[in-house]
Formats: structure tokens, sequence, C-alpha cells
């Protein structure tokens, strides 16, 4: 532990680093959850199963699951900030209750937590799309949390 805090290697890509492990370890754990929902799915045996369901279906999962990975950097945030676990714990309950409620008012599609369940309500459902701006939302919701996190990291042992 001592020598790494010795290395010259700056916080913002120890930062960038510990981010893509979390975006790989959670890719693979998704392929993983996948896969055993394709081998249940064969071992009960569906009925009325056909490749273009199986196909639709895989994509909405890994786009779902892609679009849930992404609403992780606020998180991170806040772990950083709060210095432990029980802010972020916190703050993604309290962000799914809220996710809740704004989808029961339409506002779903606006609220980046609700993005990826909006994103899975079956086709023709009221007042559930979701548009351009749902994403843009989202990605920008992504990247304020990941700047979020290197900056605060960057400035930690700052006192002004």
């Amino acid at each position: 532990m001592k020598d790494i805090l010795a290395l010259p290697i700056s916080r913002s890509s120890i930062v960038i680093s510990k981010f893509l492990v979390v975006f790989l370890w959670c890719s693979l754990l998704t392929i993983i959850l996948y896969a055993v929902g394709i081998f249940m799915g064969q071992m009960i045996v569906l009925a009325d199963w056909s490749e273009q369901i199986f196909t639709q279906l895989s994509i909405k999962f890994f786009t779902t699951a892609f679009l849930t990975l992404f609403l992780c950097t606020p998180v991170a945030f806040f772990a950083s900030y709060g210095r432990g676990f029980i802010a972020p714990i916190g703050f993604v309950i309290i962000t799914l209750v809220i996710a809740q409620f704004i989808a029961l008012l339409g506002l779903g599609p606006y609220f980046p937590w609700a993005i990826p369940g909006v994103f899975t309500a079956p086709a023709g459902t009221e007042g559930l799309h979701l548009f351009t701006s749902s994403y843009i939302i989202l990605i920008l919701t992504s990247i304020s949390g990941l700047i979020g996190t290197i900056l605060w990291w960057r400035l930690a042992d700052q006192h002004l």
C-alpha cells in the first residue's frame, strides 16, 4: 500500500482506472446474468419463443443494463464525498424512490434514474416514451458524476 502512494500516478488516472474496472466488472456480471437467464429459459421451455423475440429482448436487456451502468458515476461521487458507503446507499435509495414517483407523474423521460425503467416499458404504454433529450440527460448526468468524482479526488486535500 505504501508503494502505491509513492508512485508518480495522478489521482485522476487512479479514478479513471477504477471506473474502467467497475465498467468491465459490471459488463461481465451482465453477461453472466444474461447467460443464466437464457439457460433457465431453456430449462423451463418457454412457450411461443422465436428468434425475433429473442433478439428483441436481448437488445432491450443489454441496453437497459448499460443505461443503468452509466448512472453509477454520481454514486461514486457521493461515495467519495461522503467518505464511506452510507451516503451512496442513501443516494441510491432516494433516487429509486423518486424515480418511481416521477415515472407515475409522467416525467420519467426527464429523470435520469427513471430512464432505464421507461426504456423497458412495453410499446404503447401511455406517457412512457423516451426522447432524444432523455438520452442526453442520462449522458450529461453520467459525465457530471465522472467529472465531479475526478475533481473531488484532485481537490480532496486542498484546504481553502
